[in-house]
């Protein structure tokens, strides 16, 4: 009992020095390092809510039969499911990637949309594009030319959305199926892929502002298109679905999803 008296006595004439000290310091100087006290406060909270909502959704997407879906599994389980999984809706999970499984320590899940490369169900896609940390668009490397015109327009309406410009989303262009002989390398799929872009532009350029109001301009005006000129990081990859050669995808999953 008599030392919590000597604290409290003590405690008070601390207080009481401190209060004779805050009254020699002239208001101005007062008030500025009351400002910055508040202001250094401030952006502490900013910074952490900003980490605490940082995005871990990954979005997968492009044509159907592009093998998304057993990408997914591959992410998910480790495994192919033997290549015959066909998704008409959303493929969705929060889940650590099956390779960090064995990981000691903290790893951050992933929280992984496989959307539907079907047109009718495209319109899934802006359901999630706003809160997307990364676009995985994957293509077809055995059949790409066939496809071609049809890649490259889906792809170039992702590349234009306001969601993905004005965020400045991380695409990756996934060369899938590579595990086989007769498949296109990811550098000629890239190539092909911005010729025909630029084609797109071109064609394109012609459509009145009200049919593209809500889309942004894509390219450097009067430059052939490349992919370096998008506002956003687009890089291409390689991988393989049913051989489990996806060490690239799980690299850009990671550059994105912080452990």
């Amino acid at each position: 009992m008599e030392g919590m008296e000597q604290w409290s006595h003590e405690a008070k004439q601390w207080l009481q020095r401190g209060i004779e000290y805050a009254q020699q310091i002239p208001p101005n100087q007062l008030y500025a390092a009351a400002a910055v006290l508040l202001i250094t406060t401030l952006l502490l909270v900013i910074v952490r809510l900003f980490k605490r909502t940082k995005s871990n959704t990954i979005m997968l997407t492009g044509l159907t039969g592009s093998g998304k879906t057993v990408l997914f599994y591959q992410l998910r389980d480790g495994s192919s499911h033997q290549g015959t999984v066909t998704s008409m809706e959303p493929n969705e999970g929060t889940f650590i990637l099956h390779s960090e499984s064995s990981k000691k320590g903290k790893t951050k899940p992933v929280h992984l949309v496989d959307v539907p490369g079907h047109s009718r169900l495209r319109p899934k896609l802006d359901e999630f594009l706003p809160q997307a940390a990364g676009i995985v668009f994957v293509v077809d490397a055995l059949e790409f030319l066939p496809n071609l015109r049809a890649v490259s327009e889906y792809l170039y309406d992702i590349l234009t959305k306001a969601s993905v410009v004005k965020r400045k989303v991380p695409v990756l262009i996934c060369c899938n199926k590579t595990d086989k002989v007769t498949a296109h390398t990811k550098d000629f799929i890239r190539k092909q892929l911005e010729k025909e872009i630029e084609k797109l532009r071109a064609s394109r350029s012609g459509i009145s502002e009200a049919d593209v109001a809500n889309e942004f301009t894509l390219g450097v005006h009067g430059e052939v298109f490349s992919f370096s000129h998008c506002s956003n990081k687009v890089s291409i990859a390689e991988s393989s679905g049913l051989t489990g050669d996806i060490s690239q995808l799980e690299q850009f999953i990671r550059e994105h999803v912080e452990p």
